[in-house]
């Protein structure tokens, strides 16, 4: 097969690959987009979004990705399903490969692939995942109205996902492996406030357990202590909200990056360690993790790469 020769090439989709889409093809860089094992995202797991500029009454995560990828388009952007398989950044231009078969040579790189959801790494995950398992309150949360939910996480974003859930479910319980919660004080004096959310403190997660879907949870109290022991909960959903991983894996060793895994970049720039390949989004951004920062990172990595192109 042939290999391509690409001048822009986008790796992953989402508010900042598609927004990095929209200002290198207006910059006519003609950028080849290619989307990743979800296109569009995270969002398009989202049920309402109600923070992004320009949709006073709300919009959804999957219409609002598609709108921003139309946009991409309408100036010229080449927008691919596939995933990128291999990248060699020891060449130039870099060699890449997709689905292990489509090769190209890339001038410069926008690495888009933001994070996915971190789970306990428990088999029963894996066996009722759809089946109430779940990592997107928001996305599953209208299928437990009336019933019993459980949320794993003690930080702001569980907390979060417990109080959506709380609006919806007849109880919920948030399981807390630490004995204080990390989420900021005023989102623990809003779950505090709630009569159907019920904090398990100094519990873990060791099971799930179901005739085909979730109806219980097997969980451990004081692990490792004298008081040790396990309980049973009886619930229909079990909810993840321990974080996220940056998807940064395919690139490392050659890219740096930080401890937990997320590309580091220089300054307030996009540029990574190596000369033309820049990254943007939540595969970056350890910090924020919103639609609005991860669109404005694919605006600065585009013109990151316009003035780096233009430089050479």
């Amino acid at each position: 097969m042939n290999s391509e020769n690409v001048k822009v090439l986008i790796i992953g989709s989402g508010p900042a690959g598609y927004t990095a889409a929209i200002y290198a093809s207006r910059a006519n860089l003609h950028p080849v987009l290619y989307e990743g094992l979800q296109a569009g995202g995270q969002l398009t797991t989202t049920t309402e979004v109600e923070n992004f500029p320009g949709y006073p009454n709300g919009v959804t995560g999957p219409v609002l990705m598609d709108d921003i990828k139309k946009q991409a388009e309408r100036f010229g952007a080449d927008i691919r399903p596939g995933m990128v398989s291999k990248v060699d950044f020891k060449s130039y231009p870099f060699k890449v490969e997709v689905d292990g078969g489509q090769k190209i040579n890339a001038e410069s790189i926008i690495i888009a692939t933001g994070a996915s959801a971190k789970y306990l790494g428990l088999g029963d995950e894996k066996k009722y995942a759809g089946a109430g398992v779940s990592a997107c309150a928001t996305c599953d949360g209208f299928f437990y109205r009336g019933l019993t939910v459980a949320v794993v996480g003690g930080g702001d974003t569980a907390v979060e996902e417990a109080l959506y859930l709380a609006g919806l479910a007849k109880k919920v319980y948030l399981i807390v492996r630490r004995n204080v919660l990390r989420a900021s004080q005023v989102m623990q004096e809003r779950v505090a406030q709630k009569e159907n959310i019920e904090i398990l403190w100094e519990h873990e997660t060791v099971g799930l357990f179901g005739n085909g879907v979730v109806e219980g949870a097997r969980l451990v109290k004081k692990r490792g202590t004298v008081d040790e022991e396990f309980v049973d909960i009886a619930i229909d959903g079990f909810f993840l909200a321990i974080g996220h991983k940056p998807n940064s894996d395919l690139f490392v060793p050659d890219i740096d990056v930080d401890e937990q895994g997320y590309i580091k970049t220089h300054g307030d720039t996009t540029r990574t360690n190596i000369d033309g390949v820049f990254a943007c989004g939540d595969v970056q951004d350890p910090r924020y993790r919103q639609a609005i920062t991860a669109a404005a990172s694919g605006c600065k990595a585009a013109l990151d790469v316009e003035r780096w192109l233009l430089s050479k």
